[in-house]
C-alpha cells in the first residue's frame, strides 16, 4: 500500500469537495467539518467530557475509518443536502460522488480536479488574466493553500503523483472494495445502477465482449469484491505511524495499556502494511512492560534501539539506557537500574543532552528517596550529595534550561522532604505555592496530580480531614482526566482509606471498583489495587472479629510485600499485621515485629510520621500487657515529635495514651483535662476508631474520679453518669467502624457502671444488649 493515500482519504477529499461546492447545508457545516478536521489534523484536544474510557477514541475512530466507510454514513445520514434532488440526504450525495469515480482514469481526473479547490496564487491569477480567463465569483469557497484543508489536499495530490502504476492500480482496487458496501443502498436510489457499475470500462465493454466481461472482471479484480479472508486492509504507512505515535503518547502520558479490541485491530493493520516502522517495537515493549512481562519487554526494547541506532548512531544512546534503567527498576532489579541510570548521566553529559541529563538526575533522586537501602552506598562514593543539595542543584538547572516540569517536580520534592523530616509546615506550603504558580503559568495539566497529592497529604497531616477529602474530590472530578492513572489510583485509594476510617467499607470498596477496568489491566496499578482492596477487607474482618479470614488475607499480603515497589503500602501492610497479632493476643510476636520495623526506619531515615506510628503501637502493646506506666516516656516522646512536626492525627492518640497512663497512676483529674482538650480537635480527623478510644479513656477517667468521691454522694453519681455518657459516645464511634469486640467491651462497662450506681433495670438491659452483640459478633465471624 502507498505511503499516504488510502480509500479513506479519498472519501475525505470527496467530502471537502462537497463542502466547497456548497452542498453541505449551513446547519450541518460545523459537524461535517469537525469530522473532517479530526482525521486531517493531529490534535489532542481534551474537553470536559473526556474520561479514561474515552481517551482512546481518536485511535479507534482512525482504525474504523480505514477499515470501513460506516463512519461517513454515521456522520452524514442525519443531514439533508443543500441542493440537488429533493428528499436526498447528504449521505446519498456523498455516495453518489464516490460512485462517479467509476474507473482508473476517473480516479486520475479526480485528483487533477482537486487543484480547483485551492485558492489561486498571485502568479496564477496574473497568468489567467493575461489568457482572458475570468476570476472565480466572490462567493466561491476556495481553500487557502496553507490552511489545514488546503495542505491536506495538496499533499494528497503530491503523494498520488508519486505513486507507481502498480501502486495506483492497487489503490483503485482498494477503493472499489471500500466503496462496495454502499452498492445495495445506491442501487435502491439509482435505477440505472448495474452489477458492474463499479468499473465503467467493464460496463462500456459488456456489449462488445459479451460473456467474456465476467472472465475479464475476474482476472482484473479476482476475489476482491467477495469476502476474501486473505484480503489485506487498505492502510497506508502514514496511518500506521500516526496510530503508533498516538498509542505510545497515551501509554506514556497516562500509564495505561492499549484496549484489547484496539490492539487486535491495530495488529491486523500492521500485518497488512507494506512497511512496519521500527516504532512498533517500542509500542510492543511498552505493552509488555505494562503487562508485567519482563523478558518480552526487555527483548523489544533492545530490538527497537538496535533499529534506531543504525540510523542515528550514538546520539540517542542515552535514551536507550534511560528506558532500560526504568524497566529494570519497575521489575525490582534495583542495582542494575542504578548502574544503567548512572551510565545514562555520563552519556547525556557527553552528548550535551540537558533534557535527558536533568531527567536522569531527577529520577536518581526520587529513586534514592524510595529505596534508600540501594543508594546509601552510592551516595558515599559519588558526588551526587544529599537530598537537599541534589534538589537545590536540580532546581537551579531546571530554571537555567527552562525545564518547567523538572522545576515544579523539584519544588514538590522539597515540600515532601519538609513534611517527611518534620520541618516547618510554612516552608512546605511555600514550596507548594511556588510549584502551583509554575503549573498554572505553564499550563502543565499532567502535573496537577502530583501537586494535589502533596496537598492532600499536607491537610491529612494537619488533621483537617474534610479539606483532604475535598482535595480528593477536586482532583477526581476536575483533573484526573489530564493526569497519570497512577495518580488517580492513589488519590482514589486515599479517599477509600478515609471512608474506611469512618466505617463505610462498602462505599470505600465501591470507590475502588469504580476505577476504569481497562486501565487496571496494567501490572503495577493492578497489584496496587488488589493489595489496597485486601487491606480494607482485612480491617473490616478484624473489626468483625473474623480473625481466621484476617489471617488468610494478611498471609497473602505478606507474601507479595517483598515484590511490592510501593514502600508506603508495604509499611501499611506491616502495621496492619501488628494490629492483627494484637487482636489474636500474640503480643510477643507483635512487639518483635514493631522493634524490627523501628530498626529498619532508623537505618533508612524514612518519614517521621512512620516512626511516630510505631511508637504509638509500642504504647498500645505495653497497655495490652498491663504495664501502661512503662510506656510513659514513649508516649511523651511520640507526643513531642508529633507536636513539633504538626502530625495532628498522631498527636491526639499520643495525648490520649498519656491520659490513660495518668489514669493508671490514679491521676484522674489531669487525665480528664487532657482528654477534654483534645477530643474536639480529634473529631476533625474523622477517624472513628481514634475518637472512640479517646472517649473510652475519658469514661475510665471519670469512673476513676467517681471512685475517689464519697459513696452515694451527688459528686460520685455525677462522675459515674459522665463516665456512662463518654462510654456511650465511644460505643457509637466503635459502632461506626463495626468493631464488635470493642462494642461488647463498652456495653459491659456500661452495665457494670449502672450496677454500681444502683440502676439494676438499666444494668440488666445493657447486659442483654451485650449478649445480643456477642451473638451478632459470632454471626459476623462466620
Amino acid at each position: 500500500m502507498s505511503r499516504f493515500i488510502n480509500p479513506a482519504k479519498i472519501g475525505l477529499l470527496a467530502l471537502i469537495e462537497l463542502y466547497t461546492n456548497k452542498t453541505v447545508p449551513a446547519s450541518s457545516i460545523v459537524e461535517v467539518l469537525s469530522f473532517v478536521t479530526s482525521h486531517v489534523i493531529d490534535n489532542d484536544f481534551t474537553t470536559s467530557t473526556v474520561t479514561a474510557s474515552r481517551e482512546w477514541r481518536p485511535a479507534e475512530s482512525t482504525v474504523r475509518l480505514v477499515i470501513s466507510i460506516a463512519d461517513f454514513e454515521k456522520v452524514l445520514s442525519p443531514h439533508t443536502a443543500a441542493s440537488g434532488i429533493p428528499g436526498r440526504n447528504l449521505w446519498y450525495v456523498f455516495v453518489h460522488r464516490l460512485w462517479e469515480i467509476d474507473s482508473l482514469d476517473t480516479l486520475h481526473k479526480f485528483f487533477d480536479d482537486c487543484s480547483a479547490l485551492l485558492a489561486k496564487t498571485k502568479d496564477e491569477l496574473r497568468r489567467e488574466s493575461e489568457m482572458g480567463i475570468p476570476p472565480p465569483p466572490p462567493d466561491t469557497i476556495l481553500l487557502s493553500r496553507n490552511s489545514p484543508f488546503g495542505a491536506f489536499v495538496r499533499r494528497c495530490q503530491l503523494e498520488f503523483t508519486r505513486l507507481r502504476f502498480h501502486d495506483v492500480t492497487e489503490l483503485w482496487k482498494s477503493f472499489v472494495k471500500y466503496r462496495q458496501t454502499t452498492a445495495a443502498y445506491y442501487r435502491k436510489k439509482t435505477p440505472s445502477f448495474q452489477r458492474l457499475s463499479f468499473d465503467n470500462v467493464l460496463v462500456a465493454g459488456s456489449n462488445e465482449w459479451g460473456q467474456a466481461v465476467e472472465a475479464l472482471a475476474s482476472v482484473a479484480y479476482g476475489d476482491m469484491l467477495r469476502d476474501d479472508p486473505e484480503a489485506t486492509m487498505p492502510v497506508s504507512t502514514d496511518d500506521i505511524e500516526k496510530l503508533l505515535e498516538f498509542q505510545i503518547d497515551k501509554m506514556q502520558k497516562y500509564g495505561t495499556r492499549v484496549p484489547l479490541e484496539l490492539r487486535h485491530q491495530f495488529n491486523d493493520l500492521v500485518m497488512d502494511a507494506y512497511m512496519v516502522p521500527s516504532l512498533s517495537h517500542y509500542l510492543s515493549c511498552l505493552e509488555a512492560w505494562r503487562a508485567g512481562d519482563y523478558a518480552t519487554s526487555f527483548d523489544y526494547l533492545h530490538r527497537y534501539f538496535d533499529y534506531t541506532m543504525q540510523n542515528r548512531d550514538r546520539s540517542f544512546y542515552q535514551y536507550a539506557l534511560m528506558n532500560l534503567a526504568m524497566l529494570q527498576a519497575d521489575f525490582g532489579c534495583h542495582k542494575e537500574a542504578i548502574a544503567a541510570m548512572l551510565e545514562t548521566v555520563s552519556t547525556a553529559r557527553e552528548n550535551r543532552d540537558m533534557t535527558c541529563l536533568n531527567f536522569a538526575l531527577n529520577w536518581l533522586f526520587h529513586f534514592g528517596r524510595a529505596h534508600p537501602e540501594v543508594t546509601q552506598e552510592l551516595e558515599s562514593k559519588t558526588q551526587l550529595g544529599g537530598g537537599k543539595e541534589s534538589l537545590a542543584f536540580l532546581r537551579t538547572r531546571a530554571k537555567e534550561t527552562g525545564t518547567w516540569t523538572l522545576w515544579s517536580s523539584a519544588l514538590l520534592s522539597e515540600a515532601k522532604m519538609c513534611l517527611s523530616n518534620g520541618e516547618s509546615v510554612a516552608t512546605a506550603l511555600e514550596h507548594l505555592v511556588r510549584s502551583s504558580q509554575v503549573l498554572v503559568e505553564r499550563n502543565m495539566k499532567h502535573m496537577i496530580g502530583a501537586q494535589l497529592s502533596v496537598n492532600i497529604a499536607l491537610w491529612d497531616r494537619l488533621g483537617v480531614a474534610y479539606l483532604s477529602s475535598m482535595m480528593c474530590d477536586v482532583f477526581l472530578q476536575c483533573h484526573a482526566r489530564h493526569s497519570l492513572f497512577d495518580d488517580e489510583l492513589k488519590v482514589t485509594s486515599r479517599q477509600a482509606s478515609m471512608l474506611a476510617l469512618k466505617g463505610r467499607y462498602d462505599e470505600a470498596l465501591g470507590r475502588l471498583e469504580s476505577l476504569d477496568a481497562d486501565a487496571l489491566r496494567a501490572w503495577k496499578p493492578s497489584q496496587y489495587w488488589h493489595k489496597f482492596r485486601g487491606i480494607i477487607k482485612l480491617r473490616r474482618d478484624m473489626h468483625h472479629n473474623n480473625l481466621d479470614g484476617a489471617v488468610l488475607l494478611i498471609s497473602q499480603l505478606l507474601q507479595s510485600k517483598n515484590e511490592d515497589l510501593e514502600p508506603d503500602l508495604a509499611f501499611v501492610i506491616n502495621t496492619v499485621h501488628v494490629e492483627c497479632l494484637i487482636r489474636r493476643g500474640n503480643l510477643e510476636d507483635a512487639f518483635n515485629k514493631v522493634e524490627k520495623l523501628v530498626a529498619e526506619l532508623r537505618d533508612e531515615n524514612k518519614d517521621i510520621a512512620l516512626r511516630v506510628r510505631l511508637l504509638l503501637l509500642k504504647v498500645e502493646l505495653l497497655d495490652k500487657c498491663g504495664r501502661p506506666q512503662r510506656a510513659f516516656t514513649i508516649a511523651v516522646r511520640a507526643a513531642n515529635i508529633a507536636w513539633r512536626a504538626r502530625l495532628i492525627p498522631y498527636l491526639w492518640p499520643a495525648i490520649g495514651a498519656i491520659a490513660n497512663i495518668l489514669s493508671s497512676l490514679g491521676d484522674f483529674e489531669p487525665a480528664i483535662k487532657l482528654l477534654h482538650a483534645v477530643l474536639p480537635r480529634s473529631l476533625e480527623c474523622e477517624n472513628s476508631a481514634m475518637t472512640a478510644k479517646l472517649y473510652a479513656y475519658l469514661g475510665d477517667a471519670n469512673v476513676g474520679m467517681a471512685g475517689k468521691m464519697t459513696p452515694k454522694s451527688k459528686k460520685r453519681r455525677e462522675y459515674l453518669m459522665k463516665g456512662v455518657e463518654a462510654i456511650e459516645k465511644a460505643f457509637h464511634h466503635y459502632s461506626c467502624v463495626e468493631d464488635m469486640t470493642k462494642q461488647c467491651e463498652m456495653m459491659a462497662k456500661k452495665a457494670t457502671i449502672m450496677k454500681v450506681a444502683g440502676e439494676y433495670v438499666l444494668a440488666n438491659d445493657y447486659a442483654a444488649t451485650y449478649l445480643a452483640l456477642r451473638k451478632e459478633a459470632a454471626q459476623l465471624k462466620i
